[in-house]
């Protein structure tokens, strides 16, 4: 990939949630929900503070993480659909 995130911002591919429910009923493309879970693909170098020093994102690529529901930005890149969204915007880091 040829894009690299500014600032706070990192880029997340979406996990695929799951086709079936635990009881085994397929759920139709129409009915499901985007997944709030996703891959880390690439990260900025991070925010500055008040005085301007530079302060490190607490993820790093290739981390699970977590999501709002409304967080990021949809793009296509290099033919894959991606979310560009602020560090802020995670909820959490799946272990």
């Amino acid at each position: 990939m040829k894009f690299r995130p500014l600032h706070d911002r990192v880029v997340v591919r979406r996990l695929e949630s799951e086709e079936k429910t635990k009881g085994g009923i397929i759920i139709p493309d129409s009915a499901k929900e985007k997944p709030q879970e996703g891959e880390i693909i690439a990260v900025g170098p991070g925010g500055r503070d008040e005085s301007g020093k530079l302060v490190p994102l607490d993820v790093k690529t290739g981390d699970k993480i977590l999501f709002g529901k409304w967080s990021g930005t949809e793009v296509k890149i290099d033919g894959q659909e991606l979310l560009i969204m602020k560090e802020s915007d995670i909820m959490g880091v799946i272990a």
